[in-house]
């Protein structure tokens, strides 16, 4: 989950498992590939 960025167009990519997302399996991985146009500051992520 991340904090301090505006995911426009891949918010479904940012929340917890049954709600925006589905689980990420034992063995398997996700990886995040979003852009971030225009966009300076700290960001935070959390699992």
């Amino acid at each position: 989950h991340w904090h301090g960025f505006f995911q426009a167009g891949s918010n479904w990519a940012d929340g917890p498992a049954f709600i925006s997302e589905c689980p990420i399996t034992k063995g398997n991985s996700f990886l995040y590939d979003f852009n971030v146009p225009n966009q300076a500051g700290t960001f935070w992520y959390h699992s």
